[in-house]
């Protein structure tokens, strides 16, 4: 009976650790954490562009630069996730400024970095209003990046928490 009880543990653990190593994948980071950053960043940088006007240049070239900002984030995700799939690993980091932070090797701090600016961001479209400038499909865009990024955080929380006790 003893033998059959440590059998079952160890599967459990193996199937737990299969589990928690999904969470830890640069694919399923991508898809949950940095394509939807991405998506904030998109979104704030053309609502940025759209409510520019001919006399506030800086902002539209500040738009426009944030929107080439998420692009290459978008492209770089893609390429983890794409490379993680295949099995391969990744020259590339999940963003612009993590990947300037190889230079100084400290990708994960430059990574934390970026996420700052995402939530800043988040918040000046939240707190600024420029939240209602989103058309239906962008605010669409924007409820997805929201709902992924957030019920994903939760579900490996509480995964976290079930594995500990």
């Amino acid at each position: 009976m003893s033998g059959d009880t440590e059998e079952k543990a160890d599967c459990s653990i193996e199937k737990s650790d299969r589990i928690v190593n999904w969470f830890m994948r640069p694919c399923f980071l991508s898809l949950t954490i940095g394509m939807p950053f991405c998506m904030f960043k998109l979104l704030f940088g053309i609502t940025a562009v759209r409510i520019a006007t001919g006399e506030n240049w800086p902002l539209l070239v500040s738009g426009w630069i944030i929107i080439g900002w998420a692009g290459v984030d978008l492209a770089m995700n893609l390429a983890r996730c794409g490379l993680d799939i295949t099995g391969r690993s990744a020259p590339v980091e999940y963003c612009i400024i993590a990947q300037a932070g190889r230079i100084f090797k400290m990708p994960y701090v430059f990574l934390a970095l970026d996420t700052f600016f995402s939530f800043v961001i988040i918040c000046f479209m939240l707190w600024s209003g420029w939240i209602t400038e989103l058309t239906k499909w962008e605010a669409y865009v924007w409820y997805a990046a929201t709902t992924l990024n957030l019920i994903s955080l939760s579900v490996v929380s509480l995964y976290t928490e079930i594995r500990r006790i």
